[in-house]
């Protein structure tokens, strides 16, 4: 069996991210960046003011104070959005408003603060601000240079530089297509729920857990519902999904006697490098080709496909969307409580982590790690790693884990 890091390793090799697509400013965010960004204009595109004041001359403010005040005649107010006509001269000062263009002539801008606000005549009564609180042009682009790399995640940020130099339609890493299969008897979507309730059937949740899955790592699902257990009807499916840049399949991949998943991929074409892991959940873990299109088969245990997701199938996505940083960095946590292994594999147990008053992270466990129990996943917010050669870890102990939320990091109350 590979370890883990064997098989994450292997499998992202044969990742590439996918060719490109121009989408809309504000469909990009979540996208990477496929060709890099020059700006077309220089921002700011004047000197501003950087605050609300009185642009002036620094050498007719000097020595001002609260004793020796300054006065200064008014010439005009520039609001932002307007532009000054007449330039500042010696004892002279214009009224200004944060990001309106600095008149020719002056060199400081004096805060509101610091001043009577006055009109026709305006008295300055500190000198703190000569030749401060003036944005110069192009102190944050130049027309011409790269704004933004080529491999440049778009987040909130990079979306208002976007908007800033113009860029209307962006060329970005297409999204992948994620088939989605399940099989299994026993299975059947919400539209048979009744089935379900009259105790014959259980509802496929992990079609519908890694539909939601595929799109928080931003692909796109192509779910191809729950086959039975059946090798025609699931060399069927997975012809079927042969378009897909990604085909995901869930149980079938043990030694069970109706486990058909790797004999029928084989069948249909499919070419498998490795079907085992050493760890816990998430042994038999499928991995090769349906032609071009690579295939990671899961297992049916709605947390072993949870955790497997995370550690195999989240970063070949990223890969396919043109990230570099494809996979979840483990951090430092300290144990609330025992945690005790039994079988000699990396095992990777639902935790729950929380900032400590000190700011340092704690984990404790969800309750029982049973890989069926799938409402201990909607508890946790991290996946404690207890490596095969640490089989017990004691409470105070530092352990690694891999945040999965947010939430993991969020403290309820306020401190830096």
């Amino acid at each position: 069996m590979l370890t883990v890091a064997q098989a994450a390793e292997q499998i992202v090799a044969t990742a590439a991210p996918l060719p490109e697509e121009r989408v809309p400013l504000l469909d990009a965010l979540g996208r990477v960046l496929r060709a890099p960004i020059v700006s077309p204009v220089t921002l700011p595109p004047w000197d501003n003011a950087a605050m609300d004041g009185y642009a002036v001359r620094a050498a007719d403010i000097a020595g001002a104070s609260a004793d020796r005040p300054i006065t200064l005649r008014g010439l005009e107010t520039v609001a932002a959005g307007q532009f000054p006509t007449t330039a500042v001269g010696p004892g002279e000062a214009t009224r200004i408003m944060t990001g309106a263009p600095v008149p020719t002539g002056a060199d400081s801008v004096v805060r509101v603060e610091d001043t009577d606000a006055g009109i026709e005549r305006v008295t300055i009564s500190n000198a703190r601000d000569a030749r401060r609180n003036i944005r110069p042009r192009g102190e944050d682009i130049r027309a011409g240079e790269t704004v933004l790399p080529a491999g440049t995640p778009i987040g909130a940020a990079q979306i208002g530089v976007l908007a800033s130099v113009g860029a209307a339609m962006v060329l970005v890493h297409r999204r992948p297509r994620v088939a989605i299969l399940g099989s299994g008897d026993e299975l059947v979507d919400l539209d048979r729920f009744t089935e379900v309730i009259a105790g014959k059937k259980i509802v496929s949740s992990n079609s519908y857990t890694l539909h939601a899955l595929v799109r928080a790592a931003g692909g796109d699902p192509v779910p191809l519902g729950a086959v039975p257990d059946d090798p025609a009807a699931l060399g069927e499916a997975l012809r079927s999904a042969r378009d897909a840049d990604l085909i995901v399949t869930t149980a079938g991949i043990s030694v069970g006697a109706f486990d058909y998943t790797r004999d029928v991929f084989a069948s249909v074409g499919g070419e498998i490098k490795f079907w085992k892991v050493r760890m816990r959940p998430g042994a038999p873990l499928g991995f090769g080709f349906l032609g071009t299109t690579p295939w990671i088969g899961l297992p049916g245990n709605p947390v072993s496909a949870m955790v497997t997701f995370e550690l195999f199938v989240r970063p070949v996505i990223r890969r396919m969307l043109g990230h570099d940083r494809l996979f979840r960095r483990p951090v430092p946590v300290v144990l609330s409580e025992v945690v005790t292994v039994s079988a000699r594999l990396t095992h990777f147990l639902r935790a729950i982590v929380s900032v400590a008053p000190d700011g340092s992270l704690a984990a404790r466990l969800t309750g029982p790690q049973g890989s069926g129990i799938l409402t201990s996943m909607s508890l946790a917010n991290a996946l404690l790693v207890v490596p095969e050669d640490s089989p017990r870890l004691e409470v105070g102990s530092t352990a690694h884990a891999l945040l999965l939320t947010e939430d993991a990091g969020f403290s309820s109350q306020f401190a830096l």
